[in-house]
C-alpha cells in the first residue's frame, strides 16, 4: 500500500481498501493545525479522488492522536495578524471545506483524536463520522473572540440543529466522544486503538455499495437537506434521478447478485 506525500508531507494519500482512498492530516508539530499549504491541498485532492467508481469512499483523519486543532493561527505576527488571519479563513479553509462538502460520493470522518474548531468543522463537512472514544471534540470561538463564519454555523445547524450548535459555540466546552453521539455530532463511537482499523471497514462497507446510488442518494439528500425550496424544477429532477437507477445495468446486476448471493460486479451506470 503505496502513500503519497501531499503539502510537503503534512497531508498523506494512500488506498487501504478496494475503491477508497484515505487522505491523512500529519502536521505533528502544530497538533495537525489546518495551515495554507495543508488546506489548499485538501482543495486540490478532494476533485482529483473524484476518479469515476474507482474511488467510491474517501477517509480522512489524523495522524498521532489528535485529528486536528484547527486553522493554525498561533504563528501569525502581531503586526499582521488581522490580515492573515482573516485571510487564512476567508479563502483556503473556505475552499477546502467547500472540497470536502463537493466530493459527489461518501466521505468518512475518522475521528482519531482531540478535533477542535476549524477541525471540527472539517469533520461535520463530512458524510459520516466515526469517532476514537477518548477524543475531545471543541468548537473554542467563544474564548477566542472570534465570530465563526456563516457557511460553518449552517452545516452544524444542518447535523445537530439550533439548540446544540447554540450550545457548542456558547459555550465553548469540549466534548466527550459518547456527549458528541449523544446529540448526533458524530455517528458512532469505537475504541482508540480501534478506529483505524474500524474506519477502513466502515469505509470498505459503503465502498462495497452500488455507485449510482451512493451519488445519488447522497445529492439526494444534500439537495432536500439544504434549506432551499423544494422547488418544481429541482423535484423534477429528483424524481428522474430516482426513474434513472431502473433502467441502470447496476440496478439489474444488484438484484441478480441478491437472488444468487454473490458479491456485486457494480461498472457505474
Amino acid at each position: 500500500m503505496s502513500a503519497e506525500p501531499l503539502a510537503g508531507g503534512k497531508l498523506v494519500l494512500d488506498h487501504p481498501a478496494e475503491a477508497v482512498a484515505r487522505l491523512t492530516i500529519s502536521n505533528p508539530k502544530r497538533r495537525n493545525a489546518l495551515d495554507h499549504e495543508i488546506l489548499n491541498a485538501l482543495a486540490e485532492a478532494m476533485p482529483d479522488l473524484d476518479r469515476g467508481i474507482e474511488i467510491r469512499c474517501v477517509v480522512i483523519t489524523g495522524m498521532g492522536e489528535v485529528f486536528s486543532a484547527g486553522y493554525d493561527i498561533a504563528g501569525i505576527p502581531e503586526e499582521t495578524f488581522a490580515e492573515e488571519a482573516e485571510a487564512l479563513v476567508a479563502h483556503p479553509f473556505h475552499a477546502a471545506m467547500e472540497a470536502v462538502s463537493a466530493h459527489p460520493y461518501p466521505v468518512l470522518a475518522a475521528i482519531n483524536g482531540h478535533c477542535l474548531g476549524g477541525g471540527l468543522e472539517l469533520a461535520i463537512r463530512c458524510d459520516l463520522r466515526l469517532c476514537a472514544m477518548g477524543a475531545k471534540l471543541g468548537m473554542p470561538p467563544a474564548k477566542l473572540g472570534l465570530i465563526y463564519g456563516h457557511t460553518g454555523l449552517q452545516k452544524f445547524i444542518d447535523v445537530i440543529g439550533v439548540a446544540r450548535t447554540k450550545e457548542l459555540f456558547l459555550t465553548g466546552r469540549n466534548l466527550s466522544a459518547p456527549r458528541a453521539m449523544a446529540i448526533g455530532l458524530v455517528n458512532d463511537t469505537v475504541l482508540d486503538e480501534k478506529l483505524a482499523d474500524a474506519a477502513v471497514e466502515l469505509a470498505a462497507e459503503v465502498a462495497g455499495n452500488a455507485p449510482l446510488s451512493l451519488k445519488g442518494n447522497k445529492h439526494a439528500i444534500d439537495t432536500l437537506s439544504s434549506g432551499a425550496a423544494l422547488t418544481p424544477e429541482r423535484e423534477r429532477e429528483l424524481i428522474e434521478l430516482r426513474r434513472s437507477c431502473f433502467s441502470s445495468e447496476d440496478f439489474r446486476e444488484g438484484i441478480r447478485a441478491f437472488a444468487e448471493k454473490r458479491k456485486p460486479a457494480w461498472r457505474g451506470r
